[in-house]
Parts: C-alpha cells; structure tokens; sequence
C-alpha cells in the first residue's frame, strides 16, 4: 500500500477526477440534452455563455490541477514503482491525461472556440447547433468516462 505524501497524492488525484467526472456526466446526461433542445439561437447564446464561465479558476484549479497531479503521479510512480499499485496508477494518469485533459484540448475546446464564432441569430446558428451537440457530447461522454476510470483506478491503487 501506498504512504506518506504518495497517499496524499492519490487521494487529491482521486477527488479531482471525481469532481471532473462529475461535471463531464452533468453535461452528458442532462445539461446538454436542455441546451439542445432549445432553439438554435438560444442553445448557441447559452453554451456560449457557459463557455466563458468554464474557464474561471473554480473549474479551471480542479481540472488543471487534477492534470498536474496524474502527471506528479505517473512521475512518482515510475521513480518508486510502488508493489501492488504501480499498473493501476500509471493508467489512471494515462486515463486523465489523454482521455479527459487531452480530449478536452483536442476535441471539446476546438469546438467551442469554433461556437463562439457564431452569431446566435444567424442561419449558420441554425446549420452548426445540431451537429456541435452531437459531436461535443460524444467527446464530453469520453472524457466522463475516463475521469470516472481514474478515479477507480487511483482507489484501487490505494487499497
């Protein structure tokens, strides 16, 4: 089993890809299935204004921080290898790193910048609305999932 500041560390990664995994499945499961369901116009007004206000230091701390943490995690874990505990958390930090952190920057964040460019009123509101819905919460579904493995797989490493 794992100590000291290691289990420190294990324990924040845990609660950061938890409150992550739990903002992600919020989107998945209701926030965007109502924001889709509005018109075009105010679907693409209100994901906008959410947008803004994701990247405040509230959020921004916890997912960040969550990312700095897997990648001090892995670092120590390669350094230590600790039995027993090594496998689950290089694969958490993997899990949070590429598929929460790094779809985040590929997939998510792109098309958000690529809405923000979008008049709400316009006819283009009313061509890109429907398919920035699917696309974002397909991607928005894998990050879930990956910060909800994270946070299994660093549990299990301190067990």
């Amino acid at each position: 089993m794992i100590d000291g500041p290691y289990f420190v560390l294990t324990v924040l990664g845990v609660l950061g890809a938890g409150l992550t995994a739990g903002v992600f499945c919020a989107f998945s499961t209701f926030v965007m299935q109502g924001l889709a369901a509005l018109p075009p116009a105010q679907g693409v007004a209100a994901m906008n204004s959410v947008n803004r206000a994701a990247v405040r230091p509230a959020f921004m701390l916890v997912f960040l921080g969550t990312a700095v943490l897997a990648v001090v995690i892995a670092v120590v874990t390669f350094v230590l290898w600790p039995e027993g505990a090594a496998v689950e958390l290089l694969l958490g930090s993997a899990l949070f790193l590429i598929g929460s952190f790094g779809v985040t920057a590929a997939a998510n964040v792109p098309r958000n910048t690529a809405l923000l460019e979008v008049e709400p009123g316009s006819a283009q509101a009313d061509d890109r609305w429907t398919s920035y819905v699917r696309e974002w919460t397909a991607w928005n579904h894998v990050r879930t999932v990956a910060s909800a493995a994270t946070v299994v797989l660093y549990v299990l490493a301190l067990s």
